[in-house]
Formats: structure tokens, C-alpha cells, sequence
């Protein structure tokens, strides 16, 4: 099963902009650990950005199914930008690079 065919195509653009403030982040003094938070967080707030901007849900069942969707494609984007950090990480280390594709020489 591929994961990011459930990314809608217009909100895939949202992936490279998370990981661009994962890298931002880990070179700021905040917690490593916190990071898939943050990028989730961004994500559901750039969801919510362009599926509010597309249509204003008219009743309770347009307002849920938004809702839904805000928070599922913010998530999907936001792992999915962990996961290619991941993968690059994993393609350096193969090549002996062991350190982190968002090192900044900070540990933790």
C-alpha cells in the first residue's frame, strides 16, 4: 500500500514546504523530539489554509467532512515529510555518512 497516493495532489506541495521547517527547526535550540509535532501541527494549519480557501462549509455535515479532511491531510503530509527525511537519512548511512540529513552538530 502506498501511503502518499492518499495525499491529495494539490496539498502534496505542502511535503517539501514541511520538511524545509523540520530542517529550519533543527538548527533552532528547540527540542529535536518535538519536531513531527510541530511539522503536524503546521500541516493541519496549511490543510486548513487551502481547504477553507477552496469552500466555506455551508451546514454541519460539509463543516465535519472538512474537518476530516483538514486533519487527515495535514497528518498524511506531515508524516509523509518525516518519512523522506527518514529515507535520506537512511540512503547516507548506506553510503557510510552516518549523520543526520538535518544535523546542525547539535545533540538530542
Amino acid at each position: 500500500m502506498d501511503a502518499l497516493s492518499y495525499v491529495d495532489p494539490e496539498l502534496f506541495v505542502i511535503v517539501p514546504l514541511l520538511y524545509a521547517v523540520g530542517a529550519a527547526i533543527k538548527k533552532s535550540p528547540i527540542n529535536d523530539s518535538l519536531i513531527p509535532f510541530i511539522l503536524a501541527f503546521v500541516g493541519i494549519l496549511l490543510a486548513a489554509a487551502h481547504t477553507l480557501s477552496t469552500a466555506i462549509p455551508a451546514d454541519t455535515q460539509e463543516l465535519l467532512c472538512a474537518i476530516y479532511r483538514i486533519l487527515t491531510q495535514g497528518l498524511l503530509c506531515a508524516s509523509a515529510s518525516v518519512y523522506a527525511n527518514n529515507i535520506v537519512k537512511q540512503v547516507k548511512s548506506k553510503d557510510g555518512n552516518e549523520t543526520d540529513t538535518l544535523d546542525s552538530g547539535k545533540t538530542g
